[in-house]
């Protein structure tokens, strides 16, 4: 493990419920980052989603997507205390196969594109071996108080 959640929530600004990756465990600056999320039943998503059947939200995994990608890109940004980073747009979004409590995702995120204040990323989830979900990202840095 190269980060733990710790080291995660010195660089993101979302916290427990939201924090969606817990650790690191690979990194190639400005190209590529692969986070792990361990999937727990007391998740509070689950409660809903579905009773007796729970299945995380796939618009979750895409999350857990995000801010594995925006873990990698704001350790660029010096100010990143005072940016967030925005979904301006969601592309080909693909849900695989259902991901249940007791999974393990496996985030690989490559940058696409990074400019100033625009990146673009694509990202997978994997369940061992087994492609969970798929997307194209971008996101667009502000200001956290304009």
């Amino acid at each position: 493990m190269l980060v733990d959640t710790n080291g995660i929530q010195k660089i993101l600004p979302h916290r427990y419920p939201f924090l969606m990756v817990d650790s690191i465990i690979e990194m190639e600056r400005l190209k590529r980052i692969v986070g792990l999320k361990n999937v727990t039943i007391n998740e509070g998503f689950f409660a809903g989603h579905f009773p007796g059947k729970p299945v995380m939200p796939g618009v979750l995994i895409v999350e857990s997507m995000a801010q594995t990608g925006g873990f990698l890109l704001l350790q660029e940004v010096k100010e990143r205390d005072s940016k967030l980073l925005y979904f301006v747009a969601i592309d080909d979004a693909r849900f695989r196969r259902p991901v249940v409590p007791g999974d393990q995702l496996r985030v690989e995120v490559d940058v696409l594109q990074w400019r100033h204040t625009f990146c673009k990323l694509a990202g997978k989830a994997l369940v061992g071996s087994e492609l969970a979900a798929e997307a194209t990202l971008m996101c667009k840095m502000i200001d956290r108080d304009p």
